[in-house]
């Protein structure tokens, strides 16, 4: 699979190990940045990934930031991006499964590296169990194009 992922500086060091532990798994990833500890915006990161991603290039993203939860807001800001934010496994596995999530976001002063492991794991071997989770989803992308959900 082709993995997009970007963290803002609290999350670079973790980034470059979740980096690693994913092509570790046989993914190609590509690193949209930062790349370095030098203060930065996560905004700027979020949108490349989640702009990445809803346009095809990737097929899904991994964003990594000091909560995790600017970089899920930011990423939703983007029509075609489902981004979640994760601090456990469980949720990482149903986000995909019934969400079709394409985008991940944890908190590197939230969870720590091994951790960030597991629920990287769950979601990246999850699949969207389509079903009622589609017409879900379908709801969902309704009111992104800003109609009424069916």
């Amino acid at each position: 699979m082709k993995i997009a992922i970007g963290s803002d500086n609290a999350g670079f060091l973790m980034k470059n190990d979740i980096k690693k532990y994913v092509e570790g798994l046989g993914h190609e990833v590509y690193d949209f940045g930062t790349f370095s500890e030098e203060s930065t915006d996560y905004p700027i990161y979020g949108f490349k990934v989640a702009k990445a991603v809803a346009n095809k290039e990737y097929e899904r993203g991994i964003l990594i930031c000091g909560t995790g939860v600017g970089m899920c807001i930011t990423a939703n800001k983007v029509k075609g991006i489902r981004a979640v934010v994760c601090s456990e496994p469980y949720s990482a596995k149903l986000a995909k499964e019934h969400n079709d999530s394409n985008i991940l976001t944890f908190g590197a002063r939230v969870v720590g590296v091994e951790l960030a492991k597991m629920i990287t794991f769950e979601w990246l071997n999850a699949e969207f169990q389509g079903g009622r989770h589609a017409r879900r989803v379908d709801q969902i992308k309704s009111i992104e194009n800003r109609e009424k959900p069916h």
